[in-house]
């Protein structure tokens, strides 16, 4: 598992906020998308309540301080690093029934992700499932360890049909997901 934050230089191309696949393989860093970067710096943000029990709003300051935070969407980051920390038992409740171990042999950036990935079902309905899905997947590929995007895929593919359940039959009925 790889604790750095610092940003990495690739990820998957989401040129806008649709449930699109990209096509276009990686893009720099440069060519993020606002709510990708806010993903980023989100995760930054919980990894720090995570690990060491810091205040939402000592980690805001903190992070509005980094280089780059001027190109994320800094409302959908708001609403993440807040309502994450806000809703924290209530996130927890809907992922431990898909974990298969207890949430202390969870990597802290793996649980953050899921928080960001529920917290986006549920609250962020403009965003589709299944970007929520791969943005989430994206970050724990950047972020988490060797196969941490595996884990969070599955939890948060298990996650989907009970909290996007139009959606997700939507897309199902359409040849769209599994």
């Amino acid at each position: 598992m790889t604790d750095d934050f610092s940003t990495p230089d690739t990820t998957t191309a989401t040129a806008t906020e649709s449930a699109k696949p990209a096509t276009a393989g990686t893009r720099k860093s440069s060519a993020k998308p606002a709510r990708s970067r806010s993903r980023e710096f989100a995760l930054q943000a919980l990894y720090q309540h995570i690990v060491g029990r810091n205040e939402a709003a000592d980690i805001d300051v903190f992070t509005r301080d980094l280089s780059g935070f001027h190109k994320a969407d800094s409302a959908h980051y708001d609403a993440l690093l807040y309502g994450c920390i806000e809703q924290a038992k209530a996130l927890d409740a809907l992922i431990a029934p898909k974990l298969d171990r207890n949430f202390a042999e969870i990597s802290p950036v793996e649980h953050a992700i899921m928080w960001i990935g529920v917290y986006e079902m549920q609250h962020c309905l403009d965003v589709p499932w299944r970007v929520v899905l791969n943005e989430c997947i994206e970050l724990a590929k950047d972020f988490g360890g060797t196969d941490g995007h595996k884990y969070v895929n599955a939890v948060l593919g298990g996650l989907a049909p009970e909290l996007r359940s139009t959606e997700v039959q939507a897309d199902r009925q359409s040849g769209r997901a599994k």
